[in-house]
């Protein structure tokens, strides 16, 4: 990986369900360490988009699997990932 930018175009796919989480958004460092803490995926957004989003993933570097060319794989629990949308 060359840089953070190639983050970003990786789509992040639930190992658990096979379910599409999205594309990263940002990224987690300690500062002090220089160490990656967590990937950031904006959550689905809410009545078709038009209200903003709900939330967002934080995923712990821990819960990656496997970094590959188009798709970063994470093992999280369902719960963790439940979309929920308020109006």
């Amino acid at each position: 990986m060359s840089c953070l930018c190639d983050l970003k175009q990786k789509e992040v796919i639930n190992a658990n369900d096979c379910k599409r989480l999205g594309f990263v958004g940002d990224v987690d460092f300690d500062i002090q360490t220089g160490c990656m803490l967590a990937i950031i995926v904006p959550g689905p957004g809410c009545f078709c988009g038009f209200l903003g989003r709900e939330k967002e993933y934080i995923i712990p570097f821990c819960d990656i699997c496997q970094i590959g060319e188009d798709i970063i794989l994470v093992d999280v629990k369902k719960k963790e990932v439940e979309e929920k949308c308020k109006f």
